[in-house]
């Protein structure tokens, strides 16, 4: 299967800006991102979870090329799309998509959902007469009731809804959602996770869902990445990674999802580490009850696990140590 949108060794540092000349002395940085893997294919969803600031986030932004990159190759339908603005950044635009996590501060509160909506369809050559075409596409019926209202007249699901309509507007191959459910009520969460299904299904959609919630990315993805600490540490399709998780960061993860869990995980003490001077060797061995002298030195690969295809884990208990 082709990937619409992939990526390889994505990094992204950020300076520590307490002052311009101590930057530039110790060339300090946050290592928020450190060589990320990823292909995202149409008609299917790719989860990617960790707790916060394990770096989820930037990735998607990096994806949308809203941060410019510190390392690494972006690629769309084969060919490389680093973009720097202009008429290439909106082209690449109407193919990569982003809905980000709060749908108040997404919208303008000073504009209504016609204006959204309208310029959106502009921007990508469309007739703004479709902007209640797309009201329907998202499930706001009738849409002559939403058109005119302003953001702060709708529930925090309509809010969603509507910016998810604006992201449909370019008709884009990519959607890159960024935690669209965390901040709605948990009534109204599972509705808009089937809405992105549906549109998925439709339009022939890859989406990327970001969520530090890994019981509802076994619901909704396909294929699942775990992330820590700027990282990814195991992946494969959802139903492995959360029914046989090997990393013992996923396991973590997955005993403190109601519903998911399967026995009680090895205690585990501990803060994530910082990212201007991450640990060497694996990240999570400052916390693992499995490191060993070898987790503590040199970074782990990743490992095939078992005999299920696309299965692994950057772990070295699955591993000959080097």
């Amino acid at each position: 299967m082709t990937a619409v949108l992939e990526a390889a060794g994505l990094t992204k540092h950020f300076p520590v800006r307490r002052r311009v000349r101590e930057v530039f002395r110790k060339g300090r940085a946050v290592h928020a991102v450190d060589d990320v893997d990823l292909k995202l294919h149409r008609g299917r969803v790719t989860a990617m979870v960790g707790e916060s600031g394990s770096g989820k986030s930037t990735v998607a932004r990096l994806l949308a090329q809203l941060y410019p990159r510190t390392a690494g190759t972006l690629v769309l339908h084969g060919k490389p799309a680093t973009v720097r603005g202009g008429r290439r950044f909106r082209a690449y635009t109407g193919r990569v998509q982003m809905i980000f996590q709060d749908p108040f501060a997404s919208l303008n509160p000073a504009h209504t959902v016609r204006y959204h909506l309208t310029r959106a369809l502009r921007l990508h050559g469309r007739v703004p007469a479709e902007a209640a075409e797309l009201l329907e596409q998202v499930q706001l019926t009738p849409p002559e009731r939403f058109l005119d209202k302003f953001p702060h007249e709708l529930s925090g699901g309509q809010r969603q809804r509507v910016a998810i309509a604006r992201a449909v507007a370019a008709r884009p191959e990519v959607l890159l959602a960024d935690e669209p459910v965390s901040m709605l009520d948990v009534s109204i969460r599972l509705g808009v996770l089937n809405l992105l299904r549906k549109l998925r299904d439709r339009l022939n959609l890859a989406i990327l869902y970001i969520t530090h919630d890994i019981a509802s990315a076994r619901y909704f993805a396909d294929e699942m990445l775990v992330m820590y600490a700027g990282r990814v540490i195991e992946g494969g399709d959802s139903e492995t990674v959360t029914q046989r998780a090997s990393h013992p960061y996923t396991r973590l993860l997955i005993s403190s999802a109601p519903g998911l869990a399967h026995e009680p995980a090895s205690p585990v003490e501990g803060e994530p580490p910082s990212l201007i001077a991450p640990p060497s060797g694996c990240r999570f061995h400052p916390r693992c009850p499995h490191a060993m002298a070898v987790c503590r030195t040199d970074l782990p690969p990743r490992f095939d696990i078992g005999d299920t295809p696309g299965h692994w884990a950057a772990c070295w208990l699955y591993g000959a140590a080097p």
